[in-house]
């Protein structure tokens, strides 16, 4: 497991008390602030904050097909040659980080696939690097790759 320390939130917020919402800065909406939401937010701004992932390089809440279905990744990473490069799934606090979370990753890494596989609930968060057709946990977060 990876312990993240989430810099102070400085978000902007409105609405009134339980239909409050965030402003998302990737997407450029106002997004309704649940607490996967929360995670989510709170990651993208670790990750570009504190990480230095640039901005630009990432993807939130898009849409992909598995077969018939319609799914939504919550984070995706493109590397310096805007190649996908790490996939991650946030999940409320509540949530347990368990085989059905990782199980859902893998199958968004069917249709995108990536090096790094993250998955997150806000207090806990593990990596996956992916590497010669097998799958490790890693102790840290990946830097964003300088150069391929």
């Amino acid at each position: 497991m990876i312990v993240i320390n989430y810099p102070e939130p400085d978000f902007r917020t409105r609405g009134l008390p339980g239909k409050e919402e965030i402003f998302d800065p990737h997407r450029k909406l106002w997004i309704r602030l649940t607490p996967e939401e929360w995670v989510r937010q709170n990651l993208l701004k670790w990750m570009t904050d504190v990480k230095k992932f640039p901005g630009t390089m990432i993807a939130v809440e898009k849409e992909i097909r598995l077969g018939e279905m319609k799914k939504r990744f919550d984070i995706l990473v493109y590397n310096g040659n805007h190649q996908p490069w790490m996939l991650v799934e946030c999940k409320a606090p509540q949530i347990d980080l368990s085989e059905k979370v990782i199980m859902q990753v893998l199958r968004y890494n069917m249709v995108i696939p990536v090096s790094f596989l993250a998955i997150t609930n806000g207090r806990s968060c593990f990596v996956a690097e992916r590497k010669n057709n097998s799958i490790g946990w890693m102790d840290e977060f990946p830097d964003y790759p300088v150069s391929i």
